[in-house]
Parts: structure tokens; C-alpha cells; sequence
């Protein structure tokens, strides 16, 4: 299977800047898999596709206002920083702009009051520096203070105080993500709570998005493609709520390809699990704390999920290649065409897809 194969043409100029003047009325495209049908709603339609008993399944993890500007002590260089993952304690790796500029014993200085300062202590994999923070009071404070959003590279502006609101889901609680779980920016409280209303049950995991969900494939062979590991968790509550509509046969929506591969790695076949008509024998998945690398592409056999509200996905990615797996590739391939010929909005701030 060739990177060629998840290839179609967008124009620049559906790419998604801001967001839409209100989550909910962002676009929505609901592709009907056993007949093919294609509908042009709203997302604000959303609860019209979802029947009591859905299983609704959201990635409350928080983005973190992880991009940090500073300069380097002793030069005063320019120095940017993009944090990508906590190692321990105050240590963080980090991806550097410009990279060249620092080695080992460096410090780049945030702010002198109250202070944040970061000490270069190591080279990281991929280009990455390995930092130690000191800072005064709280460190999430003072990020809170002086870190900016990490809007993907895509869209070509300056964050804004507004995408310290609208760059989150309203149910974001677990901080630790450098890139939002985009799918559910869509959602409102008004919307969630319909959806409840109708028998929905709303159940939340958290994995931790990295940087690597903007990295591009690079193999030719997509068979060859490994991913970065991401962690997650899956609380008992919400394993139970889960594993409790697997054995009752109820659908499991996912919110987004992020809660896909956490309920994805999570998951087992009970022998002893009881189905509801009988059977013996159900996948499930186990709660507790992850790190998952998973690759879904074609050929990929879903245990979890079975329907799935996401964005539109960028070329070649294996976003677009974990959709392809849960729907026929040239179908996805033509939904795209047809979506661009109707111009939604892509990528992050961009329109949904519902694949019933």
C-alpha cells in the first residue's frame, strides 16, 4: 500500500483559519455506510443520527499554551520553544526554533519576574532538546502566563486570545496536549446535553496528543510508516460504562481519531464476558494507564468502535488512512473530492464528517 494511494488535491484556500462564529455551526457531512448516502447538515443536527443507548466517547485531555518565545542567556538570541512531551518532574522535551543555536548547558530565559528560565541539559530524538525548567510558584501558571496556543503549522497566523477558548473542547479537563482533539470543538454544552436528553451515555478517556499527529509520513510503504507513542488513560468508570454497551450490543461512537485509538489500544477479548444475547466471548477494554503507537490503515478489523465523528484530514496523513480503514478507501477518497467540490472547511478549525 503506497502513501500515493491517500493522495487527493485541496485547495489552499479551504484550509481553516479560524474557527466558525459558533462550534455548533461548523458544517457537517454524515456518510451513510450501508447505502452510501452522503448528507449535507450542520452540526448543530448531530443528536438527529444518535439513538438512546449510544455510547458517545470524547478525549477530554488539554491543550497546553505550549509554545514559549525566550532568549538565550549570554547572546540574547531569539529563541522559540514548542513543548512536546513532560518526561519527569520539571524536564520537558522540546523542539527548538532555531535548534542550531542550542547545546547542552544553555539557558533561554522566559521571564526574569516572575522568573522562567529553561537549562538545555541534553540533545532529544528528532532534532528535540531535553530541558530542565526553574520557574517561581507554579510552573502551569507561569505557562498559563506566557505560553501561546500551538496552532498547527497550517494556519498561517498568530494565535489570538480567542483560540485560548476555541482551540479547546468544551469538556477539556486533563492538561498535556500540544494539539487539540479537533473533532470535538464541534460539541457545546446545549448540544451535549441534548444528546443525554435523547439517552445518549457521554463517556470520556484522555490521550495526550503530540507532536507527532503533524508529522508526515515519509515511507513510500505505508506498511513501513512507525508511529510516536502517545500516552493515555482510561478510567474503571468509564471501562465499565464502555465494556457494558460492547456486551449489550449498543453503539460505540467515537469523537475523533484520537478517542479511536485509545479504545483501540485498550482493547482485549473477554472469553468470560456475557453478551446479551447469550454469547461468550466480547472485546473489551481495560482501564487503567497506556502508551499507545498504534498504526490503523486498511486491513485494520475495529474492536471497539463502531461509528465515528471526525474532521477532514490532511493528505497522506495517517489520520486520513485510519478513515480509510473504517471506510472503503476510494469511497473516503471520493467524499473528499465531494467535499471540496462543495467547500468545506478543512483540518483543525474545519468542518465535521460523521461516519455512521
Amino acid at each position: 500500500m503506497k502513501i500515493s494511494d491517500f493522495d487527493y488535491h485541496l485547495p489552499k484556500e479551504l484550509i481553516a483559519q479560524k474557527p466558525a462564529d459558533k462550534r455548533d455551526c461548523s458544517r457537517l457531512l454524515v456518510v451513510h455506510r450501508d447505502t452510501g448516502e452522503l448528507e449535507h447538515r450542520h452540526f448543530f443536527d448531530i443528536p438527529e443520527y444518535m439513538k438512546a443507548g449510544d455510547c458517545l466517547v470524547m478525549n477530554n485531555s488539554k491543550v497546553l499554551p505550549a509554545r514559549l518565545y525566550g532568549v538565550k542567556e549570554g547572546t540574547g538570541a531569539k529563541i522559540e520553544f514548542l513543548l512536546t512531551k513532560r518526561m519527569e518532574g520539571d524536564v520537558w522535551e522540546t523542539m527548538a526554533k532555531p535548534a542550531k543555536r542550542l547545546k547542552p548547558g544553555d539557558s533561554v530565559m522566559f521571564s526574569e519576574s516572575p522568573l522562567l528560565r529553561a537549562k538545555v541539559r541534553e540533545f532529544g530524538a528528532d532534532g528535540t532538546r531535553i530541558v530542565e525548567f526553574e520557574y517561581d510558584g507554579i510552573f502551569m501558571e507561569r505557562l498559563e502566563e506566557l505560553g501561546s496556543m500551538p496552532l498547527p503549522p497550517y494556519i498561517e497566523r498568530e494565535d489570538s486570545e480567542e483560540d485560548k477558548e476555541r482551540y479547546q473542547t468544551v469538556y477539556c479537563r486533563e492538561e498535556g496536549s500540544v494539539a487539540a482533539p479537533t473533532a470535538g470543538l464541534h460539541f457545546t454544552e446545549e448540544l451535549l446535553k441534548k444528546a443525554e436528553e435523547k439517552g445518549v451515555e457521554l463517556v470520556y478517556v484522555t490521550l495526550h496528543v503530540g507532536i507527532g499527529t503533524f508529522r508526515p509520513v515519509k515511507c513510500e510503504n505505508v506498511e513501513e510508516h512507525s508511529m510516536h507513542f502517545e500516552e493515555y488513560f482510561i478510567s474503571e468508570e468509564s471501562a465499565e460504562k464502555i465494556n457494558r454497551a460492547k456486551r449489550e450490543g449498543r453503539r460505540i461512537i467515537s469523537v475523533g481519531t484520537t478517542s479511536t485509538r485509545t479504545l483501540e489500544s485498550a482493547a482485549f477479548f473477554d472469553e468470560s464476558a456475557r453478551t446479551a444475547d447469550g454469547k461468550s466471548g466480547c472485546w473489551q477494554v481495560r482501564s487503567g494507564e497506556g502508551s499507545t503507537g498504534i498504526f490503523i490503515y486498511p486491513g485494520y478489523e475495529f474492536r471497539i468502535i463502531d461509528s465515528l465523528i471526525t474532521n477532514f484530514h490532511l493528505p497522506k496523513s495517517t489520520l486520513l488512512m485510519l478513515i480509510s480503514a473504517l471506510y472503503d478507501r476510494e469511497k473516503i477518497l471520493k467524499i473528499y473530492d465531494e467535499a471540496v467540490r462543495e467547500k468545506y472547511r478543512f483540518f483543525s478549525y474545519g468542518d465535521a464528517m460523521f461516519i455512521e
